[in-house]
């Protein structure tokens, strides 16, 4: 992985944080993504990597709006020359059951998690495709069972599996892999939101009896 060019969106913390150093350990030069409100935490993984040795540079970019996920892909092509690997991994929540949620909030879940997804892998194609480079995507384990108070996720998420089944079809002529990744409950700022007595039935249903951890989905991506 040395040198080649590494795009995380969402990657101001949590599981696109441990994924941009793990991918910097190897020596790959990394392009973080996160909205702007996220400016701070992002300087603070800018520069963890370089204490890893690695070149990194962030760009501001709400997923969800084309325009501004093509600027980044122009801005990323111009600083390192190059895209080998997108890690798709920008999501959000905004749980309800669907009797209380609100249209907004349905179309903000699709908008980030599904419709970015599609927006940053369209913009980046080019640099992926003529590198021969891979595509890894984030989905979760709710895309398959489902959760209650979740419809906006899971339907995201189970697409996001869709998605990644026929990109791979539509990619594999070009020697470019494409790949989900579908993480349980992980130790994130995000699942803090869940109320404890949902925390704790869902590790009472985990092998290991706990959440896992950012830094092991990291070591699935890799």
């Amino acid at each position: 992985m040395k040198d080649k060019v590494v795009l995380i969106t969402g990657s101001a913390q949590g599981i696109g944080r441990a994924i941009a150093l793990k991918f910097a350990k190897t020596g790959a030069k990394i392009a973080l993504n996160d909205i702007e409100a996220q400016k701070e935490n992002l300087e603070k993984v800018k520069k963890e990597i370089e204490e890893l040795g690695s070149e990194a540079k962030y760009y501001f970019a709400d997923v969800s709006k084309y325009e501004e996920v093509e600027r980044m892909i122009k801005e990323i092509e111009k600083d390192f020359g190059r895209l080998d690997v997108l890690v798709n991994n920008a999501g959000i929540i905004k749980d309800r059951t669907l009797a209380k949620m609100t249209p907004d909030e349905w179309k903000a879940v699709i908008d980030v998690n599904l419709t970015g997804t599609f927006n940053c892998t369209k913009a980046a194609l080019p640099l992926i495709v003529a590198n021969q480079g891979c595509i890894i995507n984030i989905s979760s384990i709710v895309g398959e069972r489902g959760n209650f108070g979740q419809t906006n996720y899971s339907a995201s998420k189970a697409g996001i599996i869709g998605f990644t089944k026929s990109l791979a079809k539509e990619l594999g002529k070009f020697g470019v892999r494409v790949n989900a990744v579908a993480p349980g409950f992980i130790e994130t700022k995000m699942v803090e939101t869940v109320p404890e007595n949902i925390k704790l039935a869902v590790k009472q249903l985990t092998a290991l009896g706990r959440f896992g951890k950012p830094e092991e989905v990291a070591n699935v991506v890799f």
